[in-house]
């Protein structure tokens, strides 16, 4: 699924990043909006890892969509 796909089905994917990253909160969740680089951003910033590892997350995440 490519980041424009996440974007437009935001809302039903919003279960499943809660899945993966049990320490984004609905108010990270409603600023994500589906952006991919703010999804990376809050990933690094509530696990604290570089970006380049939030980054690989994100990626293997989009992939198991």
């Amino acid at each position: 699924m490519n980041s424009d796909m996440i974007a437009g089905n935001w809302k039903q994917l919003t279960g499943k990043v809660k899945e993966q990253w049990g320490k984004l909160t609905d108010d990270d969740l409603t600023v994500i909006e589906g952006k991919r680089d703010q999804l990376v951003g809050r990933v690094q910033e509530r696990y604290g890892i570089a970006k380049d590892k939030a980054e690989e997350q994100v990626s293997s995440w989009e992939k198991q969509l």
